[in-house]
């Protein structure tokens, strides 16, 4: 995904929506990251161009897409890994969590199937790039860095639910059937579009595992709703994204992707005025029109609504 930062998705635990048995998929493939780390420590921690040139080569589909999109070479890898060499020492960690997330995500994809029946459900890749991206997306499925996501610990400090999470928010993204990653510049990539792009797949994340995306957005925004939201206003028709997106600066405590916050309210108080929970679902993931949502949600800056949508509102929409 372009310029995607990936700030998501905090807290554990499944909203349990489904009733039906768990899909077939999708497949939560891990072998790159595996290999990689054979690689990684039978070279010491310094593998060369060459073995790395040798990883490259057996990629998996996901892998491939990862170097064809994000100009991931061997030398880009091993430029990172003389760079920053912690940051793939420490990826080995989040390595072990795997087998744990990957059960956790088996009941998440069961609530996305009972809410959204129309899900597809493309494999998860989990390899090692070379530093970052997060995460990217496409109809082919969910790529995940596992060595940038193990260190984005400002997202969330749990690693499991770090990685679940993302995953489930990425995977809402795979669904939307509109346009929601936009190249820097691009006239269409307004806040409103950008940041409900990025809201509604944190809501739908909260449906179904649990919590939303940023977990700390909640403290961040606490008492000062209506400033936020009524700046949001003002703003929602103007391009220059930089105080709403993608705006997360290494090392900095202050308040970032706040439009993934506003956007996430927006979706929450469309589906909680929605007489049809499933209706509203399936509206929010297709939408294709934002000022549509944003007339029909009701929404206005400050307003009053349940911090969560788990639980018995939330299985409403499995019906």
């Amino acid at each position: 995904m372009t310029q995607r930062c990936l700030l998501a998705l905090a807290c554990a635990g499944a909203v349990g929506v489904a009733t039906a048995a768990p899909p077939p998929g999708p497949q939560i493939l891990s072998s790159d990251a595996s290999r990689f780390y054979a690689l990684y420590d039978s070279a010491g921690g310094k593998p060369s161009t060459a073995q790395l040139r040798g990883y490259l080569a057996e990629a998996s589909p996901g892998l491939s897409e990862l170097a064809r999109a994000r100009r991931v070479t061997p030398e880009r890898i091993a430029d990172a890994i003389a760079s920053d060499p912690g940051l793939y020492a420490h990826g080995r960690s989040c390595l072990a969590e795997l087998p744990a997330v990957k059960q956790r995500l088996v009941q998440v994809f069961a609530n996305l199937q009972a809410i959204y029946p129309q899900a597809t459900f493309p494999p998860v890749s989990v390899v090692v790039g070379r530093g970052r991206p997060v995460g990217l997306t496409s109809k082919g499925g969910v790529i995940i860095g596992l060595e940038a996501l193990c260190a984005a610990d400002f997202m969330n400090p749990n690693v499991q639910d770090r990685f679940v999470h993302v995953i489930a928010h990425e995977y809402v993204h795979v669904q939307q059937t509109t346009q929601t990653d936009f190249e820097p510049g691009d006239p269409r990539a307004t806040v409103l579009r950008v940041s409900l792009g990025e809201g509604i797949a944190e809501f739908i994340t909260e449906l179904i595992s649990g919590n939303v995306g940023n977990g700390r957005h909640a403290a961040w925004t606490r008492g000062r709703e209506v400033h936020i939201e009524s700046a949001f206003a003002l703003d929602m028709d103007s391009t220059n994204l930089s105080a709403w997106a993608y705006n997360y600066k290494p090392g900095s405590q202050e308040p970032y992707d706040l439009g993934y916050w506003v956007g996430y309210r927006i979706a929450k108080a469309y589906y909680l005025q929605a007489k049809d929970k499933r209706g509203a679902v399936r509206a929010l993931i297709q939408q294709d029109n934002p000022k549509t949502i944003l007339a029909a949600s009701g929404w206005t800056p400050g307003m009053w609504m349940p911090a969560k949508v788990t639980g018995v509102a939330a299985r409403t929409a499995s019906r």
